[in-house]
């Protein structure tokens, strides 16, 4: 249930984020569902993009450091009214960036478009 809550939360702090602003914590609600009932959940998540220059040239060798939005996770439980299964949730205590964690996250290019913090 973990996982499902944090990909839902992943997915929706994609959404309709000004990236000016940098990794800082974002409040969210998702909903989330424990016997058979559907309630909100309102917690805080790290959103934001990390300020990142390519160089002209990337050797075989030198790949620059790439910096992800992290923050520090604690785990709470909510009870939904006449259910006795709690549903555990994340929630971001503080947000900054750090080098990419390539155990659990790709930190290469992305393809097409991306959403850029330059103003022309």
């Amino acid at each position: 249930m973990q996982l499902v809550v944090m990909a839902t939360m992943l997915a929706v702090a994609g959404a309709g984020h000004d990236c000016g602003i940098g990794c800082h914590p974002t409040n969210i609600s998702i909903p989330v569902e424990s016997c058979g009932s559907v309630e909100l959940i309102y917690t805080t998540i790290c959103a934001g993009q990390c300020f990142h220059k390519d160089p002209v040239y990337i050797g075989l060798h030198d790949w620059p450091e790439q910096k992800t939005c992290n923050g520090d996770w604690s785990y709470e439980v909510k009870h939904i009214r006449g259910c006795p299964i709690g549903v555990t949730y994340p929630v971001a205590r503080s947000c900054q960036c750090s080098a990419c964690n390539t155990g659990n996250t790709f930190c290469g290019p992305l393809a097409g478009d991306v959403q850029s913090c330059m103003s022309f």
